[in-house]
C-alpha cells in the first residue's frame, strides 16, 4: 500500500488522472490524500469532484478557501464568480450529495500511527498541534451540523487574526478557518497576514512565512500542505512538504509518495 498526497488539483482532472495513471494507483490497495482545493478557476471542477467521490474511501482530502467558498456559494451566500468556472458543478443533478460530502470534510488530517499531518494553509504559529486538532475537530463540528450555513455565513472576514483576541465561538471558527485555509504570512508576532502571496525572497521585511515562526511546533513530525503556488514545491525544513505547484496557473500537479517521498509530477495540459 502507498498514500500519495497530491497539491491543488482546481479542476485540472486530466493532469490528476495522467498521476494516476503513472503511478499504477489501485483503488484497492493505494489512497490519495488531497490537500484542498480540488475546486474552481480549472477547467474542470464538475468532473473533477465527481471523480474523487467515486473513489470512496480511499480517497481522502481537508477543505481549501476554494471548497469553502463553493460550499458558501451553493447555499446562496456568494455570487457564483466567473474566473472560478463552477457553473456547471453549481447546476450539476449530483450537486446535493457533493455538497453535503464536501461539508464533512476536515480542516485538518493525520496518518494513522504516524506523526504526519496535512492542511490546507499550515500550522497556526499561535497553535500547538494539540490545540490545531482541537480546533479543527470544533470547525468540522460547525459544517457538518444542520447549521451550516450559518457558519458558512461567519466565515467571511480577516478579523480576529491574532488568537489572544478571540473571545467568542464566532471568532474562534473565523481564526480557525482562516489559520487553515488562507493564511501563507504571519506579522512578527504571530498574528496572521491573508494577501501577499509571493514568495519569501520578495517579500516585506515584517511579513514571515508561517512555517518559520511553527518550526518548532512541528518538529517531531511531518507537515504537508497546499495553497501557496508561489513557493513551487520549496521549503527550507525537510520536514516540511509544500504541494501546491500552480498546474492550474500553467505549473504542473505534483504527488508525494508516502513512506518513502518519492515526487511525482505532471505539466499542465493547458494550452499556452
Amino acid at each position: 500500500m502507498a498514500i500519495y498526497f497530491v497539491g491543488d488539483i482546481q479542476g485540472c482532472l486530466s493532469e490528476l488522472k495522467a498521476l494516476l495513471k503513472r503511478v499504477n494507483f489501485d483503488v484497492a490497495h493505494d489512497e490519495l490524500w488531497a490537500a484542498g482545493d480540488l475546486v474552481a478557476r480549472g477547467p474542470n471542477s464538475y468532473q473533477t469532484l465527481l471523480f474523487l467521490y467515486s473513489l470512496g474511501d480511499c480517497f481522502k482530502t481537508v477543505l481549501g478557501n476554494h471548497d469553502l467558498h463553493l460550499l458558501a456559494t451553493y447555499a446562496g451566500l456568494k455570487k457564483p464568480k466567473t474566473s472560478d468556472k463552477l457553473d456547471e458543478l453549481l447546476a450539476a443533478p449530483e450537486a446535493p450529495k457533493l455538497m453535503d460530502w464536501l461539508a464533512k470534510q476536515p480542516l485538518l488530517r493525520k496518518l494513522p500511527n504516524e506523526a504526519v499531518y496535512l492542511s490546507h494553509a499550515g500550522l497556526s504559529p499561535q497553535w500547538s498541534i494539540e490545540q490545531a486538532v482541537e480546533m479543527a475537530q470544533f470547525a468540522q463540528q460547525k459544517l457538518s451540523s444542520n447549521q451550516c450555513t450559518h457558519w458558512l455565513a461567519i466565515m467571511y472576514g480577516e478579523k480576529p487574526n491574532d488568537w489572544q483576541q478571540v473571545y467568542s465561538e464566532e471568532d474562534k471558527f473565523r481564526y480557525t478557518i482562516n489559520a487553515f485555509t488562507r493564511m501563507r504570512y504571519c506579522l512578527t508576532d504571530g498574528t496572521l497576514e491573508f494577501n501577499y502571496k509571493l514568495s519569501p525572497k520578495d517579500a516585506p521585511a515584517q511579513l514571515i512565512p508561517w512555517f518559520d515562526l511553527a518550526s518548532t511546533q512541528m518538529k517531531g513530525c511531518d507537515w504537508i500542505f497546499g495553497h501557496w503556488a508561489a513557493l513551487m514545491g520549496q521549503t527550507p525544513y525537510t520536514n516540511l512538504f509544500a504541494l501546491d505547484t500552480g498546474c492550474v496557473w500553467g505549473g504542473h500537479l505534483t504527488f508525494l509518495r508516502w513512506p518513502d517521498k518519492a515526487i511525482f509530477t505532471e505539466p499542465t495540459h493547458k494550452k499556452p
